[in-house]
């Protein structure tokens, strides 16, 4: 299945993608796809909700604005320097163990909603991402086992402010957090749907110019030992979202660096998962 939400900032409503690319309306199944439906294994029970009730599902506007495709979660954990080039042009060693950090929830936006540049920042930055949905409460998960903790992913643009983040000391969530710095979506993809996430590719384009390609099986640390190693000092809450890290490419490791501006418009896609576009703006609304 392909979770979808539609409508306006903070109304949106459950939907489902479906293969032609039309999007319906479930919200007589589900109020909304929050913690309480993947505890309550929804989106296991969708599917043949949807096979008897289809006919009665509406089919949504084409244009609605589509938001992040879960409402809500308890937190984002992002895996720094997850790829062996993108260490390389950060100038850090790659990591003997997951480097993790947290980003604000209050940072989520839609796929295709716009990228506001914080005030006073001169660093503002792209990373794609596959990220990963947690689809039942884990804690000291086995690796073996790791995968039955999930319920799906979806694409992640961790935008980041580079001098927020490396310049000003502590930690790294300073320049991970504003407001805008995390679209997501299109659609959540079930598990089911994806034979192997650790065979996708994924890319960024700012302003037509490709700057990130890669593919997932480039991961240092894949899925299964993420899931396992976090769940080693947090308990993972169903929707918790883990981004698993970026590919080379990103504004930090140009020569010169180069950041984002108002006017410049990011594309990002993963296979499988869709794509998406942000249009940057200043603080000021430029």
């Amino acid at each position: 299945m392909k979770l979808v939400r539609f409508g306006s900032p903070g109304q949106e409503k459950p939907g489902l993608q479906l293969e032609d690319g039309t999007l319906v309306d479930v919200s007589h199944f589900v109020q909304d796809y929050d913690q309480s439906f993947f505890e309550s294994v929804g989106i296991e029970k969708l599917p043949s909700w949807y096979d008897q009730n289809k006919e009665n599902c509406p089919v949504v506007e084409s244009g609605s604005r589509l938001g992040p495709p879960l409402k809500n979660p308890s937190k984002i954990i992002c895996v720094g320097l997850n790829y062996a080039k993108h260490a390389e042009e950060s100038g850090m060693e790659v990591p003997k163990e997951p480097v993790l950090f947290f980003k604000a929830t209050s940072s989520i936006t839609g796929p295709n909603d716009d990228i506001i540049i914080p005030k006073d920042s001169e660093k503002t930055d792209w990373e794609v991402e596959l990220a990963v949905v947690i689809g039942k409460r884990a804690s000291y998960v086995e690796e073996s086992e790791a995968m039955d903790y999930v319920a799906g992913y979806l694409l992640h643009n961790d935008v980041s402010e580079r001098a927020f983040q490396l310049e000003m000391g502590g930690q790294w969530v300073k320049g991970k957090s504003a407001d805008t710095f995390a679209p997501m979506g299109p659609v959540l993809v079930s598990k089911d749907e994806i034979n192997d996430p650790h065979d996708l590719d994924l890319w960024l384009k700012v302003n037509d110019r490709m700057l990130q390609s890669s593919n997932t099986s480039d991961l240092i640390f894949n899925i299964p030992r993420l899931i396992s190693y976090i769940s080693r000092f947090m308990t993972l809450v169903p929707g918790d979202i883990i981004s698993t890290g970026t590919p080379s490419g990103v504004g930090l490791g140009l020569d010169p660096p180069r950041y984002l501006k108002p006017g410049d418009v990011v594309e990002l896609g993963i296979d499988l998962l869709g794509t998406a576009r942000q249009h940057v703006r200043g603080f000021d609304g430029a």
